[in-house]
């Protein structure tokens, strides 16, 4: 009996969490936040497309579109807290180093995160 070999044919990580204590006035700042999701595409090795970004109560949504999927934060400044995602496809960006470019960024004191892979394997 011959062992089947699959192949990715779509590669795709999700990387999620939470982040706490971080630093108020930057979870308030929109142009900081559009700046912070700008950088963490670089970082992350991705292709910015295009950002969008709303103001809500004391907090802010950001999204950023890139070619490979999306990073988006969500932020609570009266909770020092905010949350996180970085989704990309193509094994060539790197997610994780986004995300925790963001959690660094925004002093988070406490981070959880969740890493889930979104492949496609024939």
């Amino acid at each position: 009996m011959r062992a089947v070999e699959s192949r990715i044919l779509v590669y795709g990580k999700h990387v999620m969490g939470n982040l706490y204590g971080c630093n108020a006035s930057k979870l308030s700042d929109i142009s900081y936040l559009i700046d912070l999701v700008r950088n963490a595409a670089k970082v992350g090795n991705m292709t910015l497309l295009d950002i969008k970004s709303w103001k809500i109560g004391e907090g802010v949504s950001v999204v950023g579109i890139v070619l490979e999927s999306h990073i988006s934060i969500h932020t609570w400044p009266e909770f020092r807290f905010a949350t996180v995602d970085v989704y990309s496809c193509g094994a060539y960006t790197n997610p994780e180093k986004a995300f925790e470019y963001i959690a660094s960024a925004l002093e988070a004191n406490k981070v959880e995160i969740k890493i889930i892979e979104r492949n496609y394997e024939a």
